[in-house]
Parts: C-alpha cells; sequence; structure tokens
C-alpha cells in the first residue's frame, strides 16, 4: 500500500508481520501489541527497527513505558467511524512523548488527513497514488484552528494576541 509521508509518496522500509508469521531475518519490522507483549525480549534484541500496530481497541498506554526502544507506532482505523485511534495520537505523542514515527493505517481517508496531522500522525497508508494532491488540499483547507493540538500550529487566540497592538 502506497505511503504517504511530508507530502510526498514514499518507499515503505517496515515490513507487517503477522501474529504467528515467522519474523524476517532483517529489516524493520511492526508487529502486533499482542505479539509485542508475549515476545518482546526476542524483538528488543533484533538490530533492526522496531514498530508496533495497535488496533483501535488497544490502548496506547500499554506501550508507554516501551517507547523508547520503538521507531513506530501504527494506529488502525478500522472505519471511518472509528475515531478511537486520533485519542491514541495525541496519548502518544503529548503525554508520552513519543517523537518516532506515528503512523495511520487502515481506512485512511482524504476527509481525516489534516485531522490525522493535527493529532501527531506524520505517515499515512493510503488506497492511490492520487494522495498527494489530496493531501497538499486537505493541508491547506483551514487555516485557523481554536483547539491547540500536536502538529503546533497556532490557535485563533494566538494569533489574535500576536496582531494586537503593544501598548
Amino acid at each position: 500500500m502506497p505511503l504517504l509521508k511530508n507530502g510526498s509518496l514514499v518507499d515503505d522500509p517496515w515490513i507487517s508481520v503477522a501474529d504467528g508469521e515467522p519474523l524476517p531475518a532483517e529489516g524493520a519490522i511492526i508487529v502486533s501489541l499482542t505479539r509485542w507483549q508475549k515476545e518482546r525480549a526476542n524483538l528488543i534484541a533484533r538490530a533492526n527497527g522496531l514498530g508496533v500496530r495497535l488496533a483501535a481497541a488497544d490502548h496506547a498506554g500499554a506501550i508507554a513505558a516501551d517507547l523508547p526502544l520503538l521507531a513506530l507506532i501504527a494506529l488502525e482505523f478500522p472505519t471511518f467511524r472509528d475515531g478511537r485511534a486520533y485519542s491514541s495520537a495525541r496519548l502518544l505523542r503529548e503525554r508520552f512523548g513519543f517523537k518516532g514515527e506515528l503512523r495511520a493505517v487502515g481506512n485512511v481517508l482524504r476527509d481525516q488527513l489534516l485531522f490525522m496531522h493535527r493529532c501527531g500522525f506524520d505517515a499515512f497508508e493510503v488506497k492511490d497514488t492520487a494522495a498527494v494532491d489530496e493531501w497538499k488540499q486537505a493541508m491547506s483547507e483551514i487555516s485557523v484552528f481554536y483547539q491547540a493540538a500536536a502538529d503546533g500550529r497556532a490557535t485563533a487566540i494566538q494569533l489574535r494576541q500576536q496582531r494586537r497592538p503593544q501598548s
């Protein structure tokens, strides 16, 4: 599946490994939370990149203590109506301080790209290569926000205060 990062399609160096599948000898891998919890010691011993995929029902706090060991966390969007991954993204970025790649996977829709980005996602598995143009449009559709978010954009009140003349 195409991977969108920084507004461009990129090659995905990560291999998603299903539960029960043998681990590849080399290469960066993404495993489920269940596999991470069962095989943590063996996975940590690997020399390559390590990522964990959280299903919508998995709580981000389950891996909070292990974040320094992980280079990537993939958060699953099973349907467009299920927004639990937004909450997980904000927790991972803002409460737990995760600095690695935060990837949106599953039902990643163009209409949600901006909001995913605001919550801290910086990589998106998309269905087709037309996503680059859609990404650029989505990132520019809204220019003023009322809420602070993980993307660090200034809020409406911050922008107003910057424009106010000093007395």
